[in-house]
């Protein structure tokens, strides 16, 4: 990617250029994985993470045929959400971040599907403010830093979302510990959707699998892929 070291972006036409390169790089990387699983490339939904890109990057993706945007800030996203619909551009946004009670309201404005429901009081706050289709967001290694509910919290937390008609159990997400090898991660992942299933058998989604992993991920059921820089680039670092 040619972003400048000032943290500007090249001019629209490079940049169609580029993110229709990578796009073609991603989408093999993503059929490479499926065909070594065994698995369709269509079980796999692409959701590109444009955290901290323009509103302009994600009209590019969707006339790239890319309809599923992530987020992880809430402010940034709503305003982005809201210059997209300007735009006469309809996607559907994943926001995948770390999630506040307070912030809940705004985010189901324009969400399709919220990645990161971790515990019984964002389950409330979500269901008080509309509705949307959720994913719990699982602790593999226990680390609170990370967000995610402990893997024994999970009956009791789809429970919880099951009870409110105004919220959607679709399945489940987790981002891999660095110390772990990622085929560790997901496959405990997948152990734990298999479990989810079983009693909730429309919560058939498993968000795995980011720019570095997505082999792995894919390799052990995802449904859904947050891929970020091997689309949109790295930015420089700040300062």
């Amino acid at each position: 990617m040619t972003i400048s070291a000032d943290g500007t972006f090249p001019d629209g036409a490079v940049r169609d250029r580029e993110l229709a390169g990578a796009l073609v790089a991603v989408r093999e990387r993503i059929a490479g994985a499926c065909a070594a699983a065994g698995r369709d490339p269509g079980e796999v939904t692409l959701v590109a993470v444009t955290k901290t890109y323009p509103a302009a990057d994600v009209v590019r993706l969707a006339r790239l045929g890319v309809p599923d945007i992530g987020e992880n800030r809430d402010r940034e996203a709503a305003s982005k959400a809201a210059e997209v619909a300007a735009a006469g551009v309809d996607v559907r946004w994943h926001f995948v971040g770390r999630l506040q009670r307070n912030k809940c309201r705004s985010v189901v404005r324009y969400a399709h599907l919220v990645h990161s429901v971790d515990r019984p009081e964002l389950v409330a706050a979500l269901a008080k403010a509309g509705e949307v289709g959720v994913l719990l967001q699982v602790s593999l290694d226990r680390d609170p830093a990370r967000g995610g509910c402990l893997l024994e919290e999970v009956p009791a937390l789809a429970a919880a979302v099951a009870a409110r008609p105004e919220l959607w159990l679709r399945g489940v997400m987790a981002v891999a510990p660095i110390d772990w090898a990622p085929e560790r991660a997901f496959a405990l992942l997948a152990e734990v959707s298999e479990r989810l299933r079983a009693e909730y058998p429309d919560a058939t989604a498993i968000s795995a699998g980011m720019s570095h992993d997505l082999e792995a991920a894919i390799g052990y059921g995802a449904t859904h892929v947050r891929i970020g820089s091997a689309l949109l680039g790295n930015r420089p670092p700040l300062g």
